[in-house]
């Protein structure tokens, strides 16, 4: 069985925690190990009602535990579906502040704070979990396979080919059905169904919202709604425009990554790593890993993207432990200086101390001038990601 790597951090924290993250993405499972007290999966219908109805049913429930005097545990998975029951939690975290460690799971922002959860700084934490990443792997993930079907936990160590496909395939009709329809997200489902579409044919690109609408034949305003839609239900990452100054003019559109390649893939219905389409591939797989790493290792980074009005680029600017770290990503296992064009523009824009880093799909640790060249799993092993 995986250990993820945020086992630790929830085992040792003092306080309760909400973890977000996407459907898939193991919450439930790794919560479990931690061995609650008590289990409450709103996820499941009969239970989800039992509770709707009955406003103090969670506290019957924990008035039936035996008596303990440990601090008791308690698990409630899905608590979006329910945002009001955390008034309740943190009632009892008020009243009781030893006697209760809550566990919360969530996959959807957006319905938390529609539903005006009342989750005061500094009584609950929050922690994210993201896909399988390379550091839980011992940093020997299978670069195929990630491009091909992602890293989800339960889609990684499927050994049926047909089986990830499927479910993959399935992923937006679920987050369609129960993510948007049942919780009334939008009233437009087919709208929504054909600005996710666009919006999967964009990913990696910069965001133009404007573009998107009159591609998926909907109103600017609907699309801007939309996108917060998949945000919020953790589906995709916005990483804004770097910006240092005014002395050179940059592309102020932010660019758009799913967060997982295989969920990229399934929206698409195409599962193979064609020449045109790896490139792309690739950098999600890096955005994700480092979003997900970070979050993993509850560490506070910043990802942006570079890009002149004249056309030079870096896929991802890095700001982390007070380091400023330029990625070029590079689908190929040859780096010729070429490929560096980018990296060079930005240090002539940045004009400070900073790291250049290419992580690719070559096997061998390379270096041209200042910049540092790594088969990718190695490049974020030496991030410590």
């Amino acid at each position: 069985m995986l250990t993820r790597a945020l086992t630790q951090a929830l085992r040792d924290s003092q306080k309760s925690f909400l973890l977000l993250g996407p459907r898939q993405t193991g919450k439930s499972t790794l919560v479990s190990t931690l061995n609650p007290d008590l289990a409450i999966n709103l996820a499941h219908e009969a239970t989800y009602l039992e509770f709707a109805r009955n406003p103090r049913e969670i506290e019957e429930r924990l008035n039936a535990l035996p008596p303990s005097e440990p601090t008791q545990s308690i698990f409630i998975d899905e608590v979006q579906r329910l945002p009001s029951l955390l008034n309740t939690v943190q009632t009892l975290l008020d009243a009781m502040p030893q006697r209760y460690k809550f566990l919360l799971t969530g996959s959807s922002a957006r319905k938390l704070r529609r539903g005006h959860a009342n989750l005061l700084p500094g009584r609950i934490f929050t922690y994210h979990l993201g896909p399988v990443v390379s550091r839980e792997m011992n940093y020997q993930l299978d670069t195929n396979a990630a491009l091909t079907h992602g890293t989800l936990p339960g889609i990684l160590f499927d050994p049926d080919v047909k089986t990830k496909e499927k479910t993959l395939a399935s992923y937006a009709a679920t987050y369609l059905k129960e993510e948007v329809q049942a919780e009334a997200l939008t009233r437009n489902l087919e709208g929504f169904a054909r600005f996710i579409m666009i919006c999967a044919e964009y990913a990696g690109q910069f965001l133009d919202l404007a573009k998107l609408a009159a591609d998926a034949q909907i109103a600017r305003q609907s699309a801007v709604r939309y996108f917060e839609v998949l945000e919020d239900c953790l589906i995709v990452h916005r990483l804004p425009p770097f910006a240092k100054s005014a002395r050179r003019r940059l592309v102020q559109h932010p660019r758009a990554y799913f967060f997982d390649p295989g969920v990229l893939n399934g929206l698409i219905g195409n599962f193979h790593l064609s020449a045109d389409r790896i490139g792309n591939l690739f950098e999600h797989l890096i955005c994700s890993q480092i979003l997900a790493s970070a979050a993993a290792l509850d560490q506070t980074v910043k990802l942006s993207a570079y890009r002149t009005e004249h056309g030079a680029e870096v896929d991802f600017i890095l700001e982390m432990n007070r380091q400023t770290i330029a990625i070029e990503t590079k689908a190929s296992r040859n780096i010729g200086t070429t490929d560096l064009r980018g990296l060079a523009s930005f240090a002539d824009y940045y004009g400070k101390p900073h790291r250049a880093l290419v992580l690719y799909l070559g096997a061998e640790r390379r270096k041209i001038g200042d910049v540092e060249i790594f088969p990718w799993q190695e490049g974020l092993r030496e991030l410590g990601l």
